[in-house]
């Protein structure tokens, strides 16, 4: 655990330079427990030994299932130090699809908060035999007693090149894939972040992503540890307690969804709320509505657009405040040291000048590949470029907005249709909430849309459709709009579209005539 001899953009580093450099700082504050850097570097380095000594190191793998905690960040660094892969494991999942993670990702050990144990157990129990030792995490837990490794690594400095995060995709469209992300990758990945939006050590960052997201580490929290910053940590997102968070640590900046910048706008105490110390906000996840974005703005709060995905980092374009008004719903230009190309989808040839086509990446922030499955991370590359999936526009300055998915477009009559373009359209009549479009089955245009509709107050069919005829060419417009009371959601910001495509194509098959239907 020698730091002179660990490469030179390995994570581990960041951490014992800030405990050097400024002990007392408080690094966590967890739910208004504090941290500073000497001892957050001090548990990390008292783990990381127990650790080694009890055969673990380099190259293998640590999973977890734990909330947001000071806990998972100590465990998080002395993986990090050691040159273990940290895997942070979703606790919504139940323990059937828990237990097919832990199976694909083979980790050595598994460290379980107590709030999951039960969760944990029961997923660990279906592996039987095969299943990894496991133990709680914190002071009491692994940093006290570690199981003793059932084959010991052979020790060695940690290599830019070790995987330092595996983080599970969503799912939402297919099964999970590992995302293997490096020392070297995050290191990159922060490196872009701290040009782009720069952040010093008197900012207080509030993360309130859950640790099984790529943000959640890195976008602003590693950035933080990195500068010497105060991260706040939450374990949910409870809007009324944000907005309160914000005003008592003195929040400075923070990254968030839009779904959740909706919520806070539309809790009661938003009106009153001081939000007069955030200097920088991020959206991610997808694009900030234009109106959603000018309540934010009127009360003095800077707003920046990101885009990314999982394999990038995620960090990919971004839209600065200053131009976010004049380039509505656009996400921006690449970071520094990403490199993005447009390609035609029929030919993969590359575009020029103001175009639509997929969106490829590359860069030194861009994934080594997905955990243990080189077939899918020869499709997800093309010579060295990262691809997408997503279809994008890029305007004469520039500028890129996404489209949609590749594969959320759907064909009726020979036409491509986006659903994204349809949920804009629908979204601009004041009583819709949220929409959500997909294809369904069509036995004469090969497939229509349906929309599936979150209603602010009584909303029918019909009138929806007439504001969209003057939006929307009548090739677009779906066949049939839905009323949800919610739109089902993988995630907080992601849509679960493969249940509304069943949906919709259940909807189909029975041939019903309402297109006001109503399920509840």
């Amino acid at each position: 655990m020698n730091p002179d001899v660990d490469g030179p953009h390995t994570v581990g580093r960041w951490l014992r330079d800030r405990a050097a450099s400024n002990p007392a700082k408080i690094a966590i504050d967890d739910r208004g427990v504090a941290l500073d850097y000497a001892t957050l570097a001090r548990r990390a380095e008292l783990l990381a030994q127990r650790l080694t000594d009890a055969g673990y190191g380099p190259g293998q793998r640590i999973a977890t299932v734990s909330g947001n905690s000071a806990d998972h960040v100590v465990a998080f660094f002395a993986c990090a130090f050691l040159g273990i892969a940290f895997i942070p494991l979703s606790w919504r999942l139940t323990p059937t699809e828990l237990a097919e993670l832990v199976r694909r990702s083979d980790p050595v050990l598994v460290l379980v908060e107590d709030e999951y144990v039960a969760l944990a157990g029961a997923a660990l129990r279906m592996l039987g035999d095969d299943a990894p030792a496991y133990v709680f995490l914190g002071s009491t837990g692994v940093e006290t007693d570690v199981p003793v490794a059932t084959e010991s690594a052979a020790q060695r400095a940690v290599r830019d090149d070790d995987p330092l995060l595996v983080i599970f995709t969503s799912g939402s469209e297919a099964a999970p894939k590992g995302v293997v992300l490096t020392h070297a990758n995050c290191f990159w990945t922060n490196m872009a972040l701290s040009q782009a939006m720069p952040m010093v050590p008197t900012d207080v960052v509030l993360a309130m992503l859950p640790h099984y997201h790529v943000a959640a580490w890195n976008v602003q929290p590693l950035l933080a540890w990195w500068t010497g910053a105060t991260v706040v940590l939450e374990r949910s997102f409870q809007p009324s307690r944000v907005l309160q968070l914000i005003c008592d640590r003195r929040v400075t900046t923070m990254m968030g969804v839009p779904t959740q910048y909706r919520m806070l706008q539309e809790t009661a105490g938003w009106a009153d709320a001081d939000l007069s110390s955030l200097r920088h906000v991020l959206v991610g996840g997808a694009t900030m509505p234009v109106d959603l974005a000018e309540v934010w703005s009127a009360r003095g709060v800077a707003l920046t657009q990101g885009y990314g995905l999982t394999e990038a980092g995620p960090n990919v374009l971004a839209l600065p405040a200053s131009e976010l008004a004049s380039h509505p719903g656009a996400v921006g230009r690449p970071y520094p040291s990403v490199d993005v190309r447009l390609v035609d989808v029929a030919t993969s040839l590359p575009l020029e000048g103001v175009a639509t086509g997929e969106l490829w990446v590359r860069g030194p922030s861009t994934f080594s590949g997905y955990l243990d499955d080189p077939v899918a991370t020869d499709r997800a590359r093309s010579d060295g470029w990262l691809r997408s999936g997503d279809l994008a526009h890029r305007d004469a300055d520039g500028i890129y907005r996404i489209v949609d998915r590749l594969k959320e477009i759907y064909v009726s009559g020979g036409e491509n249709v986006a659903p994204a373009e349809i949920e804009r359209a629908l979204s601009e009549h004041p009583l819709v909430k949220a929409v959500a479009v997909v294809g369904a089955p069509d036995a004469v245009w090969g497939e229509r849309g349906v929309a599936f509709v979150v209603a602010r107050e009584a909303l029918s069919a019909d009138e929806l459709l007439a504001f969209a005829r003057d939006r929307l060419a009548a090739f677009k417009l779906p066949a049939r709009i839905v009323f949800l009371d919610e739109l089902p959601r993988s995630t907080i910001e992601k849509v679960a579209r493969a249940r509304l495509r069943a949906m919709a194509a259940q909807l189909t098959a029975r041939r019903e005539e309402d297109a006001d239907d109503r399920i509840r």
